[in-house]
């Protein structure tokens, strides 16, 4: 099994022309004709997770977050890429394209959260976010814990005016569709990365706003990423990894 194998199969999940303008998706490091010893899933590439994919014998990572995202200037002995060129460890980064994709990280975090009959529509900007029902209807608080305890970290909030049932979901930096959700009249909007002034915007429509932070709301594709590959493809070995950089007191 070739790398461009792996990365042909993720293009038929989330095909990379749907990725945003600003986004670099695919191959990213590697090469396209290596052959597969192992695969390992993860939502970031850093040592912690290179380190990783050595022990288990994988030489190609599959992460969200691209491991090149600006113009690279140099690539040293002590960087991340250097460190996986050494080693012969490819990356493929799925971002933007695997957030608005069918059964990508959008409609894993609403299955997570528990929410039915699950819409997609278009922000502002075009970008693709989901809206779904509660099963019932609940109190702000109340979901507020339940968010914590499906997704883990932290949960910031503002509680609206009225009980929750609508929710709008955009996993990671999704701030800036806070207007959106009130346009959209939902009862609340799941995202993280959540500007003070937003908070402040949701609570005066009477809106609850939550963010229940970036990697908690992007982590949990990480498994179901890890069950498609390991699908397609019995022969090789695919492992997932949860690993953050972000800690908190």
């Amino acid at each position: 099994m070739k790398v461009k194998e792996i990365l042909d199969f993720l293009n038929g999940i989330a095909p990379m022309e749907t990725a945003e303008h600003y986004d670099n998706v695919g191959l990213l490091v590697g090469n396209p004709e290596a052959d597969v010893n192992g695969i390992l899933v993860s939502l970031d590439c850093f040592d912690e997770v290179i380190d990783r994919a050595e022990d288990l014998g994988a030489n190609l990572i599959v992460t969200h977050h691209p491991i090149i995202f600006n113009p690279l200037k140099s690539v040293l002995n002590d960087s991340l890429v250097y460190k996986l060129v050494s080693k012969n460890i490819s990356v493929i980064s799925m971002h933007t394209n695997l957030d608005v994709a069918e059964g990508g990280v959008n409609d894993v975090l609403c299955n997570a959260i528990g929410l039915y009959d699950v819409k997609t529509i278009a922000a502002h900007d075009g970008f693709l976010v989901r809206i779904g029902e509660l099963d019932g209807a609940e109190d702000p608080y109340f979901f507020a814990k339940h968010l914590k305890e499906v997704l883990g970290g932290t949960v910031k909030f503002v509680a609206g005016n009225r009980d929750i049932k609508t929710v709008m979901v955009c996993s990671g930096s999704g701030s800036g569709f806070t207007f959106d959700a009130i346009a959209n009249g939902v009862d609340a909007y799941v995202t993280a990365e959540v500007k003070h002034s937003h908070f402040i915007a949701a609570a005066d429509a009477g809106l609850s706003l939550f963010d229940a932070g970036h990697f908690n709301t992007e982590d949990v594709i990480v498994g179901s990423l890890t069950r498609d590959i390991a699908g397609a493809f019995p022969e090789i070995d695919v492992n997932e990894c949860h690993f953050s950089k972000i800690e908190s007191i």
